[in-house]
């Protein structure tokens, strides 16, 4: 997960609807079914369904009342948290 592409996605978000991130999380998980794509190929694809996820649960926290900032340092803490 990167924190500038997760950030970029919540003011996407802020700015639409976080539907629309949810139907492309729905088209990115169609894709990765797809014949003949290349292992670099779906580690792309979930690279962005990871940070997808990633900012609708940040925009849950912020909608929750969480300052964008620390919505921001809480997940992050929390993915690397579950890393180590």
């Amino acid at each position: 997960m990167r924190l500038p592409i997760i950030k970029h996605a919540v003011d996407f978000i802020e700015a639409n609807d976080e539907d629309w991130v949810h139907e492309s999380i729905e088209l990115l998980e169609h894709m990765a079914d797809a014949k003949g794509l290349k292992d670099e190929e779906l580690e792309t694809i979930g690279e962005l369904m990871s940070n997808f996820y990633g900012a609708l649960e940040v925009h849950k926290a912020i909608k929750a009342g969480t300052p964008r900032k620390e919505a921001l340092n809480q997940f992050m803490e929390r993915v690397v948290g579950s890393i180590n």
